[in-house]
Parts: C-alpha cells; sequence; structure tokens
C-alpha cells in the first residue's frame, strides 16, 4: 500500500474536506458526505481534520485520507498534529498518510521534528508522511529529514513566510526543481488556472480546500467581489 499510495497521487486533485466549529457546515456526517461528493468528482485523496471526520470519512468513502489534528498547545504557534499523540489518534482514526507542521517554530512540550519524524518511523513504519512547510528552507529541511512528501499549505501562515492572497506557486516550483521530494501544492487555490498553473511548476498534486468545501468562505468572497463594483455593503 505504502509503494503505490504516493503514485496514484500523481498529477491529481485532491480536496480538504473541513470546517471550523464557527461554521454551518461543521460536523463529521457532513465533512464525509463532502467527501463522498469529491470522490464522485473524479479527487483521489481526501485531506480531514480531527480523528472523528477520519473516521466517519473513511466509512463513506474508499479514497485515501492525509489525516491531521489541529490541535493549540500555550508553548507553541505549531497546530498541525503538533506532537506524537496526535499523530498517533490520525494514523489509528485510519489515515494512510499524516500530514503534520514541518516549520521551524518552536514544537509543543520540547519536541523536535527531528525526533518526532524518527518516532512516528518507528512507531508506523507503514505511514506516510506529508510535512506542512512555510518557506524553501523548511521544505528542503523537512526532505533532508526523509519526509515522503512536503506540501506548502503554511506558506502565508507563519509570520516570517511570504505574505499575499494569492497561491505560492513560486514556492511549489523552487522545491519541484529539485526533483528530490513529490511536492503538494496547497494554499489559497480559488480559481482552475492557478490550479494548472501548480501543475505547470511541477506540483506533484494539489490540494484544494476552501474553493471546493467551505460554501461561507466561497460567498464571501463573491459578496466582496459585488462589494467593490457596487460601492456597496
Amino acid at each position: 500500500m505504502k509503494n503505490s499510495l504516493i503514485p496514484s497521487l500523481y498529477n491529481q486533485c485532491i480536496v480538504s474536506c473541513q470546517a471550523l466549529e464557527d461554521e454551518p457546515l461543521y460536523g463529521s456526517h457532513i465533512m464525509a458526505a463532502m467527501a463522498q461528493a469529491a470522490e464522485r468528482g473524479g479527487a483521489a485523496a481526501i485531506r480531514a481534520n480531527t480523528p472523528v471526520d477520519i473516521r466517519a470519512i473513511k466509512q463513506a468513502c474508499s479514497l485515501p485520507v492525509i489525516g491531521l489534528y489541529k490541535k493549540d498547545y500555550p508553548d507553541s504557534d505549531v497546530y498541525i498534529t503538533p506532537t506524537f499523540q496526535e499523530v498517533k489518534e490520525v494514523i489509528e482514526a485510519g489515515a494512510e498518510i499524516v500530514a503534520m507542521d514541518a516549520t521551524r517554530q518552536q514544537r509543543p512540550n520540547g519536541e523536535t521534528l527531528e525526533g518526532l519524524i524518527s518516532r512516528i518511523r518507528e512507531s508506523f513504519p507503514e505511514t506516510l508522511i506529508l510535512a506542512d512547510i512555510s518557506t524553501y528552507e523548511e521544505g528542503v529541511h523537512a526532505m533532508d529529514l526523509g519526509v515522503d512528501l512536503v506540501s506548502t499549505t503554511l506558506s502565508g501562515y507563519t509570520s516570517y513566510s511570504l505574505q499575499q492572497s494569492e497561491p505560492d506557486i513560486e514556492l511549489v516550483g523552487r522545491l519541484a526543481a529539485l526533483k528530490r521530494t513529490p511536492v503538494i501544492a496547497e494554499g489559497r487555490i480559488w480559481t482552475v488556472e492557478q490550479c494548472q498553473e501548480c501543475f505547470r511548476q511541477g506540483a506533484y498534486a494539489v490540494i484544494i480546500g476552501s474553493a471546493i468545501t467551505r460554501p461561507m468562505e466561497i460567498t464571501k468572497r463573491f459578496v466582496r467581489a459585488v462589494q467593490e463594483v457596487t460601492g456597496t455593503k
């Protein structure tokens, strides 16, 4: 399974099915329905947050799941699967790939990225590791540590990374040009054209989230666009 999963993602679209607690679509049964819709639409995999959602999605569709568990710790800004405990829960919920913050930010409980990756390899040798990074240097470091996939998820979400409203396609291209670890494009990809450009720059696969599965955010974008033209609020 491990050897065949990564090739199955090549040149494919992955859909992120996540909702925050303050959103109307929050709930594992709704995210499972979203995953079913994505599967029928041709998605190659699902990215999902929390063990509860992962289990529901695994029951509802046959696609592999990139699992993560967002959790806040008082001593760290790292929140995407920050410690081994979250990693363990995500994997036990059924995720074939675990997504985790691989930025240079201080991790909770004094853990190191190197130590966490080593522990995952030892405890869950069949699980693939996807490193969410925010800069080129972090991407290279994650590759050096032997992760299976690198994703540009956190570009713009760390204080020191590129801050912009568009996807960081340049970062995708720079990392892909190394021809080392497969690079996944993710983050602020709102249009088909942006998705296509990510592939042109060498993305192995592209993850689309809000543009597909968060209608509240989609509506806000249209409303803001209308307000810019009409001057109304």
